[in-house]
C-alpha cells in the first residue's frame, strides 16, 4: 500500500487525498455567502484589486480568457466586457456550488460566459488556446500549486499571459494589525453573517501558509513563464503576479 503524501489544509497537516475534499468543503459551505463575505472582509478592496489585474491584463476585443477557481464571477464579467462578443470567457471552478452561482449570475446578467467544472491541475483544454489565465484568490487552496501552475502555462498561447491575484505577505510594519483582524476577526466575521466560524479560521490560515510574493515568483518561472512580476497591493495584503508565454 502506498502511503500518501502530507500537505497542509490552513495551519494543520492532512494526506494530500483529503484536501480537495477538505477546501471543498469549506467552499459548499460558505458559497451562498462568498460574495458578501468579500465585500465586508476586504471593506470592498476586492473590487478594486479585481479591477486592476484586468486593466494589466492586456486583453483586448477578441481575445480568449480563462477565469480558474472564478467562483460568483466577478472576474469572468470584466473579461466578458473587454473581449466583447467577439472573444470568449471560460469561468471555471471545481466547486460545484460556487460554479452555479457564478453560472447564474452570468445568465441572469445577459453575459455571454462558459460555465464548466474542472480541476486546475488538469485543465481540458488544447495547448496554446487562452490569451489570458488569471486565477484569483483559489491557487492557495490547490493541493499541488506547481501543478497547476504548468497546466495553465500549457493552455496559453505563445504571448499569453498568466495573472495571479492572491493574499500575501503583508508590509512587516502592520503584521501584527493583520494577524489581529485575521484570527480573531475574521472567524468572528464569518459566524455572524456566514454562520461558519470554522470555514473563515481556515481561509485566515490558508492565507499564512501560501507562498510570499517571491516564492510564488519563482514558482512561476519554474513552471515555465518568463518576465514574472508583481504588484503589491494594499501593502502587501495581496499580490498580483503576472508572467508571460515566450
Amino acid at each position: 500500500m502506498t502511503k500518501d503524501n502530507n500537505t497542509h489544509f490552513g495551519f494543520k497537516t492532512v494526506p494530500e487525498t483529503e484536501k480537495a475534499k477538505k477546501v471543498s468543503d469549506v467552499f459548499h459551505s460558505v458559497a451562498s455567502k462568498y460574495d458578501l463575505m468579500n465585500d465586508v472582509m476586504s471593506a470592498g478592496m476586492h473590487r478594486g484589486w479585481k479591477k486592476f489585474a484586468v486593466s494589466i491584463s492586456g486583453v483586448k476585443s477578441g481575445d480568449k480568457v480563462l477565469d480558474i477557481a472564478g467562483g460568483s464571477g466577478d472576474l469572468s464579467k470584466l473579461f466578458a466586457q473587454k473581449v466583447g462578443n467577439d472573444g470568449q470567457v471560460i469561468l471555471t471552478d471545481i466547486n460545484a456550488s460556487m460554479l452555479s452561482i457564478g453560472r447564474d449570475r452570468m445568465l441572469d446578467a445577459g453575459i455571454n460566459v462558459s460555465a464548466l467544472q474542472c480541476d486546475a491541475e488538469k485543465l481540458p483544454f488544447p495547448d496554446n488556446h487562452f490569451d489570458c489565465v488569471i486565477v484569483a484568490f483559489g491557487l492557495r487552496n490547490m493541493t499541488h500549486k506547481d501543478a497547476a501552475l504548468r497546466e495553465m502555462q500549457r493552455v496559453l498561447k505563445v504571448g499569453g499571459r498568466l495573472l495571479v491575484l492572491e493574499f500575501s505577505k503583508v508590509w512587516a510594519p502592520l503584521s501584527k494589525i493583520y494577524d489581529a483582524y485575521s484570527f480573531k476577526l475574521l472567524p468572528l466575521m464569518g459566524k455572524l453573517f456566514a454562520k461558519d466560524a470554522a470555514s473563515y479560521q481556515y481561509l485566515a490560515e490558508s492565507i499564512r501558509m501560501h507562498p510570499d510574493q517571491e516564492a510564488l515568483k519563482q514558482m512561476m518561472t519554474k513552471a515555465g513563464l518568463t518576465k514574472v512580476d508583481y504588484y503589491n497591493l494594499s501593502a502587501g495584503v495581496v499580490a498580483l503576479h503576472k508572467g508571460y508565454k515566450t
